[in-house]
């Protein structure tokens, strides 16, 4: 078998497959893979190729397991293809092995919120579960520690490659354009989401965007309007199911619309799951949010500042400002990057009402051009400094980039560390 791409994903894969006795190879088209001086410690005797693929090679293989990172549409990856070679993802292989069973969350935005939220909420039930995927450790890592469920996160590039995963319950939390460099349209990285629901027993969509519907007839829905009966969505200032109220909004630490849909979202799927409704209920409130997701990094002389660095794609940044609009105190927000092909128009409506616009990076000038006196700036630094001297006792000052970070930074994580330090270097 043959593992096609290293990486953390890639390593995972030689780990199972070893245990289980598999002779495996690997193939990475970088020179320096990661994890390769780490899988010459540990499995010495799986060879390790670098350097470009080679079609021919490839069709000489009965079944590759490939990194999410490495499209289907690459040249030597579809020759292979043609010529009946099976290419299958971690997380099929995962599926053809799991031991319990699974809830899967997938989306353009909220992913990594709503898979922890369902995991704290097992953890306070006291079950034994494994949370990861896409977020946190690979799938395979999770198999064989007697887990009563599995809670996995899942990427458009991850389901290109997943079949036969059969979760308990399944959501589609939202979709909106985004990778569209990868997918032939944004109706072609759509269908690969919504291919989740054909893998599970329960589908779960959000009534807020139509785009998420499966076309099943038992669905359960979720989103921000009240609720018919077995559906989850707000009333008289609750979460509820129907009309039965699960938590009050006052009770939940975490603020904004969009979070109000992320938890109703881990309700329904975690009461499909048959995780027990007064652990869902203490999770909840105990939830205090992820870093660079919408992250409430300090306040300075009244001032909140907000790390949203997460916000890789038009959707995200949608939901974080409307998410906002009931707050008190006018909206500074630091945005740009690298948009990815995304059509930032979207964006718009929702820049007009805000107090200042700060834009940087490859993108930023496309942003500058939807809002009138939005300020280019060269760096998170300077946005940063001008915003506090604008803002006044109350706003916000809000980093959510709606692009990538890579024309800048090596990874989201580290603009938004960025972004915390130049917060915590303004004076109190």
């Amino acid at each position: 078998m043959l593992i096609l791409g290293l990486g953390l994903t890639g390593l995972s894969c030689v780990r199972f497959l070893r245990r289980h006795g598999v002779a495996v190879s690997v193939w990475d088209t970088r020179t320096t893979p990661p994890g390769a001086e780490l899988l010459s410690q540990q499995f010495p005797q799986v060879q390790l190729r670098t350097g470009p693929l080679d079609a021919e090679q490839l069709a000489q293989v009965s079944t590759i397991v490939i990194s999410p990172g490495i499209a289907l549409s690459t040249p030597a990856v579809a020759a292979a293809i043609a010529a009946g070679v099976e290419v299958i993802g971690d997380i099929e292989l995962f599926a053809r092995h799991v031991d319990a069973p699974v809830v899967a969350i997938t989306g353009s935005n909220g992913k990594s919120t709503v898979t922890t939220m369902v995991g704290d909420m097992a953890r306070a039930a006291g079950w034994s579960v494994g949370v990861g995927g896409n977020i946190g450790l690979p799938a395979l890592d999770l198999l064989e520690q007697g887990h009563q469920l599995y809670v996995l996160e899942l990427s458009s590039f991850q389901l290109e490659t997943t079949r036969s995963l059969n979760a308990v319950a399944a959501t589609v939390l939202n979709i909106s354009a985004d990778h569209l460099d990868r997918y032939d349209g944004f109706e072609g990285y759509r269908q690969t989401k919504l291919a989740l629901y054909q893998q599970t027993q329960c589908c779960i969509e959000n009534s807020d965007n139509p785009l998420t519907y499966s076309g099943c007839d038992n669905a359960i829905r979720f989103g921000l309007a009240k609720p018919n009966a077995g559906h989850y969505g707000l009333y008289q200032q609750a979460l509820c199911c129907g009309e039965h109220k699960r938590l009050e909004l006052t009770q939940l630490p975490l603020v904004g619309s969009h979070n109000y849909a992320n938890a109703l979202a881990a309700l329904a799927l975690a009461d499909a799951a048959d995780i027990p409704a007064a652990a869902s209920k203490q999770a909840l409130i105990d939830f205090v949010g992820l870093a660079h997701r919408c992250q409430l990094v300090a306040t300075k002389a009244g001032v909140r500042y907000v790390n949203d660095s997460k916000a890789t794609n038009v959707g995200a940044t949608v939901a974080a400002l409307a998410g906002l609009t009931d707050e008190k105190g006018q909206v500074f927000l630091i945005a740009g990057g690298d948009a990815k092909g995304a059509d930032l128009t979207e964006l718009k409506p929702l820049l007009q009402p805000l107090a200042g616009v700060f834009t940087l990076g490859k993108d930023g000038p496309e942003i500058q051009a939807l809002v009138t006196d939005a300020i280019a700036v060269t760096s998170i630094d300077e946005a940063v400094q001008l915003a506090a001297e604008q803002a006044k006792h109350g706003d916000i000052v809000l980093l959510s980039p709606a692009c990538a970070s890579l024309d800048m930074f090596r990874n989201f994580e580290q603009r938004g560390d960025h972004f915390i330090a130049a917060v915590e270097a303004l004076p109190c």
